[in-house]
């Protein structure tokens, strides 16, 4: 009897919402032949997020990314093999190593309303006290790896320049799906041995790369200090809106001025009163208040005419000389 021969099944091409898009990997040296021309599903779809943004009709979402993905490589797949869209940005969910997160100087941060930066005044000089050195590119130590990798199963939104070019994408994705076309994936540089042989080389770096980072951030954390000092200084001399003085560590550099302290509890006093909620300020109110006034008035009545029959009975009644 003859062997029977099973017929390979065809992958699917959809899934719930998304189009699985078949992406043929390169082959990396030193792998063996079996892994030539291996294939990654990738999953798009029209992004659809919880909450509405303005980006959310020209994008597209997109699971289980490759692992090298990045927006240069994300920008060639759909430039040169899907349609030829034009990407704006990428956002990846996450990748390895975390991108490092630089905070931004509070000194750089300009509003342009002159009434908002007053109210953010405060909370950001408070923020300026409370935390340490604000790193960035130049402050922060170099970096180990030459590049980042994606998590297996990561996701990314694309954004395009247009509605137009978003939905053109798709199209362009469901139509090479449904033709079978091969989809050719542009590997990233350093995967594999090499990607091991440069991050060994990194953790050593150059020691002018070192002295400049360590220069950068001594130079934030001198002028952060400084700021700081200024700080600390206005809120030991100068009372707050509730007329109270901050005490800070190193001492008062002066005595603080006692009218202007005065004068801030009076103003929190009148505040208070003029904010408080008046006794008559519902008409029931005025009517009971009018009813107490009345039972009161009555109550000093009898007790003054109970009183001047006493002091009858003590005396004794007049009698009038015949």
């Amino acid at each position: 009897m003859a062997p029977e021969k099973f017929l390979k099944r065809k992958a699917p091409t959809t899934v719930s919402d998304f189009t699985i898009v078949p992406l043929t990997l390169p082959t990396l040296p030193g792998l063996p032949a079996s892994h030539a021309n291996t294939q990654h599903y990738l999953y798009a779809k029209p992004h659809v997020p919880s909450a509405y943004t303005a980006n959310a009709e020209r994008s597209l979402f997109l699971a289980n990314i490759p692992i090298d993905a990045s927006e240069p490589s994300l920008r060639e797949l759909f430039a040169g093999q899907l349609g030829g869209a034009r990407v704006e940005s990428v956002e990846f969910d996450s990748s390895v190593p975390a991108a490092p997160l630089h905070k931004r100087w509070k000194a750089e941060r300009r509003d342009d309303d002159d009434e908002q930066r007053g109210k953010k005044r405060k909370r950001n000089d408070a923020e300026v006290i409370a935390e340490g050195v604000v790193e960035d590119e130049e402050s922060a130590l170099p970096s180990l790896w030459n590049s980042e990798l994606r998590r297996s199963g990561s996701a990314a939104v694309v954004v395009f320049v247009d509605k137009r070019s978003a939905r053109g994408a798709m199209k362009e994705i469901q139509a090479a799906v449904k033709n079978g076309r091969t989809v050719q994936w542009k590997a990233g540089s350093g995967l594999g041995v090499e990607r091991y042989k440069s991050h060994l080389s990194l953790i050593y770096p150059s020691t002018s790369s070192l002295q400049s980072s360590i220069n950068a951030y001594l130079s934030q954390f001198t002028t952060l200090e400084t700021h700081r000092a200024k700080l600390m200084k206005h809120a030991r001399t100068v009372p707050d809106e509730d007329g109270f003085i901050t005490v800070t560590r190193g001492g008062r550099t002066g005595p603080a001025r006692l009218e202007e302290a005065e004068k801030k509890k009076a103003e929190l006093e009148e505040r208070r009163k003029n904010n408080g909620v008046k006794d008559d300020f519902y008409r029931f109110q005025t009517r009971e208040k009018r009813k107490e006034a009345e039972v009161n008035l009555r109550k000093r009545f009898e007790e003054d005419r109970r009183r001047v029959e006493r002091m009858r009975e003590r005396r004794g009644r007049v009698r009038p000389e015949a």
